[in-house]
């Protein structure tokens, strides 16, 4: 038998292999205008199998550009379109700097490393308080939504004083922490809005 598993790698799968045969076959043909021919047919039958996105000339060039790739650009024709390599667009994408920074503690995130930083920094001991409050609830949030199992007043508050190398310490007198019940209940509530949309 002859299995797909033992065939050459199709260069666009979502095409198939009959597109990719047809292809070859073109490639094969010696009469350059039954050549061209036998290309704009199999550009017809790859138009009635994609959707059409943009106008028709854009439909039409990406169409052109596929059949050329998926010759590996051996298919010797005059094309209606310029044909840009693959390897030349790639060429001219921009590669997007992504940061690679190591967190932590990932269940808080970067912006929650990001806020202690500027809390450990703050000077005025008011501001840093009204701050730690705010950052120390998210933290909360965050720890919920990581693992309700582990959530509690204490480990948020032993986390941000190891963030703050000491400087805020959170005690039950000082500070109360928004109630798990809350917090439960905003869990669920978001959690039935995303099975409502779906």
């Amino acid at each position: 038998m002859d299995y797909n598993t033992q065939r050459p790698q199709l260069v666009m799968p979502e095409y198939g292999r009959y597109i990719q045969e047809m292809v070859d076959y073109c490639k094969g043909i010696e009469d350059a205008e039954e050549r061209k021919r036998c290309a704009k047919s199999i550009i017809a039958i790859m138009a009635n199998m994609t959707e059409k996105n943009g106008d028709d000339a854009d439909f039409k060039a990406k169409l052109w550009n596929h059949l050329a790739a998926i010759s590996h650009y051996e298919l010797d024709i005059e094309y209606p379109v310029k044909i840009e390599h693959e390897e030349d667009s790639q060429n001219q994408r921009e590669r997007v700097p992504y940061p690679q920074k190591k967190i932590e503690r990932r269940h808080y995130g970067a912006i929650v490393e990001k806020f202690t930083q500027a809390l450990k920094e703050e000077q005025d001991e008011k501001k840093r308080f009204e701050l730690a409050k705010l950052i120390a609830n998210h933290m909360k949030r965050d720890l919920s939504n990581w693992n309700v199992d582990v959530m509690s007043d204490a480990k948020v508050a032993d986390d941000l004083e190891q963030y703050t190398e000491g400087k805020v310490v959170l005690t039950p007198d000082k500070f109360q922490f928004v109630s798990d019940g809350e917090l439960l209940s905003s869990l669920i509530s978001t959690t039935v809005k995303k099975k409502k949309k779906k």
